[in-house]
């Protein structure tokens, strides 16, 4: 038997479980920082293959670490499993979460014959909390040759295009007043932060087509005839580097700087989490992947521009340090896209199930792949 067909026996042999754990996380969705039960599950899953589970690590109460095998060539295999306010699971991280189990599952047991040290790393808050950028920083890659995981999206694709990003909160404070017997009195912040969205929205005309910014009014008064002495907001700013947004922030910044000064009103913004490294796939593991998910039967369509622009994840900053994939399972769900309840539905459809299994099956492959090819060591990118 060779290494893939043992690996497959073993991911096939899971089946059951794996689908189990994607359908458990999607009907029990927890925001980021608060998987509490998703990353119990993981645990539960890895340290019945083998492994040995570090449940809470790196200072996250959510985070796992999970390692089978000392071979030579180390490989991270990374699940977030964090929902969407609201919408829950309509990134799909529950398949996310229960591919890299089942790509672990395959490969324990097999690690020390391949040369491998497989780690599962459990990576909370990628939905804006920037878990792998805190794991990065206390360590968790310190030791990793190479890091994969797979997404899914309404289409496949090899490589997501990842962009840069910031999040931050705008809060406004002025000075309430009677709204009609005393406005003279009264420092309007819902007016601050109006003034702000405008130089927004008249600086998108002078942005490149890399450029998003993106925000939502969260407060802005509570009765018509009270002038409101507090506005606050959430927003993202997006390019296609860490050098390209950096100026653009800026930019931004002086919008609401000018709602300020407009008004009179106090100004405080404040980050919500790290900022998002731009991704930068290795080519090499890519074609290796590619291959593997092909030998499965899934097809790369040709797609404009190369298919999503402006989305986001904390595995970029990861491929900044280390080799790293990100490719997208399609699940044939079109025209449901990330981030709508429709894509929340179509995670636990037959086609959901199926990227479950043949994204586990293509990481613990190109696993197997990256260890015959390089005799135990990757280089840095």
């Amino acid at each position: 038997m060779t290494p893939k067909s043992s690996i497959e026996r073993r991911i096939r042999a899971a089946e059951r479980g794996l689908v189990e754990l994607s359908h458990l996380i999607h009907a029990h969705p927890e925001l980021g920082f608060e998987e509490v039960r998703a990353s119990a599950w993981i645990s539960e899953q890895l340290s019945a293959a083998g492994f040995d589970v570090e449940h809470g690590c790196y200072g996250l109460p959510t985070a796992i670490r999970a390692t089978v095998g000392s071979g030579p060539l180390r490989i991270a295999i990374c699940a977030e499993y964090d929902a969407l306010p609201d919408i829950g699971h309509a990134c799909g991280h529950n398949i996310i979460a229960a591919a890299a189990v089942g790509a672990g599952r395959g490969l324990a047991g097999l690690a020390d014959a391949l040369g491998l040290t497989v780690t599962v790393l459990g990576t909370p808050a990628e939905e804006g909390g920037g878990g792998k950028v805190l794991m990065l920083e206390r360590g968790a890659f310190d030791e990793v040759d190479a890091a994969m995981m797979v997404h899914p999206a309404a289409v496949e694709m090899a490589a997501m295009p990842g962009s840069a990003v910031s999040m931050f909160d705008v809060s406004y404070r002025g000075t309430p007043a009677h709204a009609g017997a005393y406005p003279e009195r009264g420092v309007n912040a819902a007016d601050a932060m109006t003034v702000a969205q405008v130089a927004v929205g008249l600086l998108r005309q002078q942005t490149t087509s890399a450029d998003r910014i993106q925000g939502i009014v969260t407060e802005a008064g509570t009765a018509p005839n009270v002038i409101p002495d507090a506005s606050r907001g959430r927003w993202i700013v997006r390019s296609d580097s860490l050098e390209a947004l950096a100026p653009l922030k800026a930019r931004v910044q002086r919008c609401f700087e000018a709602g300020a000064l407009a008004t009179g009103c106090e100004l405080s913004t404040d980050p919500v989490g790290p900022d998002y490294a731009d991704m930068r796939p290795d080519r090499g593991m890519l074609a290796l992947y590619r291959a593997n998910a092909e030998a499965l039967g899934r097809t790369f369509p040709d797609l404009p521009g190369g298919g999503v622009v402006g989305a986001a994840t904390d595995m970029g900053n990861v491929s900044h340090v280390v080799p790293t994939i990100h490719p997208m399972l399609g699940l044939d769900c079109a025209p449901a896209v990330n981030h709508q309840p429709e894509f929340t539905a179509a995670c636990v459809t037959t086609a959901a199930d199926r990227a479950v299994l043949d994204g586990a099956l293509a990481m613990a492959w190109t696993a197997a792949d990256l260890a015959a090819a390089t005799g135990g060591g990757l280089s840095a990118p």
